[in-house]
């Protein structure tokens, strides 16, 4: 199973890259929504880690273009901004999971297998 992973800061791609492909997923990473469109292929990816705020276009902007393209897969959005209001803006986009940074390996891959599974 392909995990893809967005998110513009490169400690956090390698931390959940490196946990997720010790349980034995296929990790692929992109640092930024512009380099995600152009890689995202949804025959290939069963779950997208995405980060709520990046520079330039947002999680969110991310998930409206794949939507606007017809790839609908399933979704964790994952941010350090943890208000009432980043939430439920993940949950009206159709994110299937919702991580506050910063998470643990464990809370990690709890939500990937509650989505996956």
């Amino acid at each position: 199973m392909k995990i893809f992973i967005v998110d513009d800061e490169g400690i956090v791609l390698e931390s959940c890259r490196r946990v997720l492909e010790s349980e034995g997923y296929e990790v692929a990473c992109a640092k930024s929504v512009d380099e995600a469109l152009i890689a995202i292929d949804p025959k290939e990816i069963v779950l997208l880690l995405i980060d709520i705020k990046m520079p330039f276009h947002d999680g969110i902007y991310l998930m409206n273009e794949l939507k606007k393209q017809g790839k609908m897969i399933p979704t964790i959005l994952m941010s350090g901004l943890n208000t009432p209001e980043i939430i439920a803006e993940a949950k009206k986009t159709g994110a299937c999971q919702f991580l506050a940074k910063p998470f643990t390996p464990d809370e990690l891959l709890k939500a990937v297998r509650q989505v996956t599974t």
